[in-house]
């Protein structure tokens, strides 16, 4: 929209949405280094400042993201003339049905959307599905819309690995691989793209977790190697683009600690860089690399740094989910636990199982656990990369698993009293208990002998419920089917008088 529309009329933009303003400049030199624009946005006594960027074709934008629905007022200011002073106002109005905000931190370790509606993350990766061609980007979103999941992990940059040889078409800087890239320009045509999927993906209901860096570049086209300079240069204008979209998330990297080019003092550097230039502090994390046959080397960034939201950890076994939460005391997301697949390496073929197992150990430790899947293409359309179709056992366990964590009520935690199986729940109340490979013949569970409950069998494989018949109270012994994959469900009700 031109400001000069919203200078003339009065405009409505939807809580959570965003508001662009479109400026014509100047084309001559660089705009991309030359040219700084910003604009404050003022709603009462709220004051936001907000970076505009260079689009191109002498277009200049600025985009900004209301919060609080009422009138706000803007002003712009630039080191060009033309682009100098110009003005308006418009109106946030309420956030449409589905429209819950962007997903922030809420009580130390859990997460919540802006309006208060929980969020529990459910994600997948598809790490360069948007540098594939236009056909299959379709069918990774068709793929998305059928599955359970609500967060995807996806590059800025293209990936060269094992399945990931194809040159993509587009790419973030100005030039090729055969003809160099320019360091100092932006191609708006491909960012266009990528804002195209980002804004597909949250009419989906599913968040953008944007990995701005990683390693498997290994200098195809030096993405993986730029100086201090461009690196900067490259996050502030990223985040100026793309982060009024709610449904961003910034991840520093993917296994940032194979990028031998980087120190850990660039990484504290980068997060302060989106820190401070991100004016609605987007959710912010780091991944790490795991060598599953070393299993001493490991190295994990320093969650506890004030500028990290959540932990995002790689890691094949799920029980130090429970001592992460102690030691960094904010959400853990085991982002990576394996893939469902049968590729030739260890990481890349796990069972449905084994992969629907994991996730239920996470998330009953009280973290979350991401989705992969790994299974070898003809065209090497692999899931885990390019997108595509799902063709694994897992995504429908999944949404059994989602089905069973939403219904559960708020505020469940880990009850550590239970120390032979993970249990969550709220004591009194509400117990949650999973039993993983382990296959008991019954269980006693140590009910409250006040209260009444109703007691359910989950077969977490199958995905049925069984209602044992009655309600119970005190020790109750619960035969069980002694196959693996159970969890028990116990949940209070009313007494029923005779």
């Amino acid at each position: 929209m031109k400001s000069s529309q919203l200078a003339s009329s009065t405009v409505k933009i939807e809580c959570w949405s965003f508001i662009e303003l479109s400026l014509e400049g100047p084309i001559d030199g660089n705009p991309f280094k030359d040219v700084h624009l910003q604009a404050q946005f003022k709603h009462k006594q709220r004051v936001i400042d907000v970076d505009g960027f260079y689009d191109g074709n002498g277009e200049y934008k600025i985009r900004f993201m209301p919060d609080t629905e009422g009138e706000w007022t803007y002003s712009v200011s630039s080191s060009i003339a033309v682009l100098n002073g110009s003005a308006g106002s418009f109106v946030c109005s309420a956030a449409s049905v589905g429209n819950h905000g962007p997903v922030h931190v809420r009580d130390t370790d859990r997460f919540a959307y802006a309006d208060g509606t929980t969020y529990r993350p459910y994600g997948t990766t598809c790490y360069v599905w948007t540098h594939q061609e236009e056909a299959l980007q379709e069918q990774t979103l068709q793929s998305l819309s059928r599955s359970p999941f609500n967060k995807i992990r996806m590059c800025v940059f293209p990936k060269r690995y094992s399945f990931n040889t194809n040159e993509p078409e587009h790419f973030p800087f100005v030039g090729s691989k055969t003809d160099g890239f320019d360091w100092t320009r932006f191609n708006p045509l491909y960012f266009a793209r990528l804002e195209q999927r980002i804004g597909e993906l949250q009419r989906l209901g599913i968040e953008a977790d944007l990995i701005l860096f990683h390693p498997y570049d290994n200098g195809q086209w030096g993405f993986d190697r730029m100086d201090a300079e461009t690196d900067e240069f490259y996050l502030r204008y990223v985040i100026a683009r793309l982060s009024a979209f709610r449904n961003i998330w910034w991840s520093l990297a993917n296994e940032f600690d194979f990028m031998k080019e980087k120190k850990l003092d660039d990484w504290d550097r980068f997060f302060r860089i989106v820190q401070e230039s991100d004016p609605y502090q987007h959710l912010r994390s780091i991944h790490n690399g795991t060598k599953m046959y070393d299993p001493t080397h490991l190295t994990i960034y320093d969650h506890t740094k004030p500028w990290v939201t959540h932990a995002s950890m790689q890691y094949w076994e799920l029980s130090p989910t429970t001592a992460w939460r102690k030691l960094y005391r904010k959400p853990i997301v085991v982002d990576e636990c394996c893939y469902e697949g049968n590729l030739p390496q260890r990481w890349g073929n796990i069972t449905g199982e084994d992969m629907t197992a994991r996730m239920w150990d996470g998330f009953m430790r009280g973290g979350y656990v991401g989705h992969g899947e790994t299974f070898l293409h003809p065209d090497e359309i692999v899931w885990w990369s390019k997108g595509g179709q799902l063709y694994g056992d897992s995504p429908a366990r999944i949404a059994f698993l989602r089905q069973i964590f939403d219904a559960s009520p708020e505020g469940i935690t880990p009850i550590e009293t239970f120390r032979d199986a993970p249990t969550l729940g709220i004591e009194g109340a509400y117990y949650l208990q999973y039993f993983g490979v382990h296959r008991p013949a019954y269980r006693e569970l140590p009910l409250p002998e006040e209260s009444c409950f109703q007691i359910e069998v989950i077969d977490t494989w199958n995905m049925t419920i069984t209602a044992l018949n009655g309600v119970y109270s005190g020790l109750t012994r619960v035969n069980m089917p002694a196959t693996p994959y159970i969890a028990l469900r116990a949940y209070r009700v009313e007494r029923v008088e005779n």
